[in-house]
């Protein structure tokens, strides 16, 4: 029997995981392995699942990215999440970090309009980015995912994002990999993972493209690889097999009760 996963999540997690392992070890090339050893998922692939898990079954955002991030140990998480994590009472800390914006892959797909669709993105942020950068970052990236999937053009992708939130997304890839360096804002990393989109052929061009870059691989990879999933609406079965494979059954269930209610777009896993 074939079960379905969500397409726009598993696009996202397999960008975090294919990316883990250029973190640390940049690449400036678009020929790299997509498959080692040594590749996992990150807190990119917990905290995409934490809040796929709050919207499908309707806690707080704030309380599912606590319980998940505790829960997975380990991750790859940022100093001030892991202080957060670690907090009693959690609040919000003034972040514009790109972590608002590489786990909502899932908002980008599960609501119906656009208006809908920035206002969950921005609570989804604000319970840890409540800096207006990190709730632009999100917003951002899960409008992105809401339009590609709901058949905009890539020029009105571009419009859009550039009128509504103001990046600027003239560059391509090509021209900043020589010079782009590690940067964990939202500022400065999702113009990037869109532009990686932008001018992708294909979901593994994309993410050939995003992590050629160099800097945050995973998380670029993953933002990209969300997006990707949601405009081609196809990512290789190989691609899905091999982060399927590195996911404990808990996400695994939760890829597929996802599809089963929000997703329109589905690619089979037998």
């Amino acid at each position: 029997m074939k079960q379905t996963l969500s397409l726009v999540i598993i696009g996202a997690v397999a960008g975090d995981i294919i990316g883990s392992v250029y973190e640390r070890r940049n690449v400036k090339t678009t020929d790299f392995p997509l498959f080692t050893p040594h590749s996992r998922f990150t807190d990119d692939t917990v905290l995409t699942m934490a809040v796929a898990d709050s919207i499908l079954n309707g806690i707080g955002f704030g309380k599912t990215i606590c319980e998940y991030g505790r829960k997975y140990t380990n991750r790859g998480y940022g100093g001030r999440f892991r202080d957060w994590l670690q907090t009693e009472d959690p609040k919000p800390y003034y972040s514009y970090g790109n972590g608002s914006a590489m786990r909502v892959s899932a908002i980008g797909c599960a609501y119906n309009s656009l208006e809908e669709v920035m206002q969950v993105a921005k609570q989804s942020a604000e319970v840890t980015h409540n800096h207006p950068e990190g709730i632009k970052g999100a917003q951002a990236t899960a409008a992105v995912i809401f339009l590609a999937r709901t058949g905009a053009s890539k020029q009105e992708i571009r419009t859009y994002i550039t009128s509504q939130f103001n990046y600027t997304l003239d560059f391509t890839i090509e021209n900043i990999r020589p010079t782009y360096k590690f940067d964990v804002s939202c500022q400065g990393s999702v113009p990037q993972a869109i532009v990686a989109f932008l001018d992708s052929t294909d979901y593994e061009n994309a993410i050939r493209l995003a992590i050629s870059i160099g800097g945050d691989s995973d998380t670029i990879a993953c933002i990209t690889g969300g997006i990707a999933a949601a405009y081609y609406k196809t990512v290789p079965q190989e691609i899905v097999d091999f982060a399927y494979s590195k996911l404990p059954n808990g996400f695994k269930t939760l890829l597929v009760n996802f599809h089963d209610k929000y997703s329109s777009e589905v690619i089979p896993k037998a």
